[in-house]
């Protein structure tokens, strides 16, 4: 049981990335490969968000399909929550501001995704 546990949030967790990836403006691993800090905090708050929700699912230990389902959407709720961050922010547009290493903007960026993981895990247990 472990170890399927373990493959799908794995799996998720590189799906989720990719499709994370997807929506910014800026290509993640290049900006961290040049040292960009902002992108790091970001994207190291995604995958905390991420696997927090994941946890969650398995902590309410009903199936590996349950988890799937439930973390899922938990993940879109994140995305969901990543497009809303950008629309209360009208003064700036935060991909551009994460791409220039506005690492305030990346700090916040990666409290949202962590703090939110917190509320939509809660929820789904």
């Amino acid at each position: 049981m472990i170890i399927g546990y373990f493959s799908v949030a794995i799996l998720e967790l590189i799906i989720f990335l990719y499709l994370f990836e997807l929506v910014t403006k800026y290509n993640c691993w290049k900006e961290i490969k040049k040292g960009n800090m902002a992108v790091a905090m970001a994207t190291g708050g995604k995958m905390f968000g991420i696997c927090n929700v994941i946890r969650f699912c398995i902590e309410a230990k009903e199936s590996v399909y349950d988890t799937m389902i439930w973390s899922s959407l938990g993940f879109l709720l994140l995305l969901v929550a990543y497009f809303l961050f950008e629309f209360v922010t009208p003064v700036f547009r935060i991909d551009d501001e994460i791409a220039k290493d506005n690492r305030a903007v990346g700090f916040i960026a990666m409290i949202i995704s962590v703090s939110l993981s917190f509320v939509i895990g809660a929820s789904i247990v």
